[in-house]
């Protein structure tokens, strides 16, 4: 339990950076992308598909998940704080509100990665819909 108390931070919000990390880098490749992007390079509408919607799913998958990691910190944190006052086998209120209280901060960490990728994802999305659009436009 020492092991999992010492690390726990360290763990989920290094996981979630790494997930922020990359929903920020996936969300600025594709908008580059989509700038130098020329439809006459493409023959088929589903090889334009394709390539624009590259990694789009990792960052789906990243804001879907990532309030899910956040509440699997904020679930063992509540566990560290209920085994340390089972140890101790007094009610000390305010230990039981600190220890709840930086628990939930997990959970907060995981809707603030949550919202922009979702956000990215849904307007990026949008921006491939636009494309494919356009390219069919060109191709009738």
């Amino acid at each position: 339990m020492e092991l999992l108390k010492l690390y726990l931070d360290f763990a989920i919000f290094g996981i979630l950076g790494l997930m922020g990390f990359i929903a920020l880098w996936i969300t600025i490749e594709r908008t580059l992308f989509f700038k130098r992007l020329n439809l006459a390079e493409f023959s088929q509408v589903e090889l334009l598909h394709v390539s624009i919607t590259k990694n789009l799913t990792t960052l789906s998958t990243i804001g879907a998940n990532a309030p899910y990691v956040g509440l699997l910190g904020t679930v063992l944190g509540i566990l560290i704080t209920f085994y340390d006052l089972g140890q101790q086998q007094t009610i000390d209120t305010g230990s039981i509100m600190t220890g709840l209280a930086l628990a939930l901060k997990a959970t907060a960490a995981g809707i603030a990665i949550a919202i922009p990728a979702i956000m990215s994802y849904n307007g990026l999305m949008r921006r491939c819909d636009v494309i494919e659009l356009q390219f069919k436009a060109k191709h009738a």
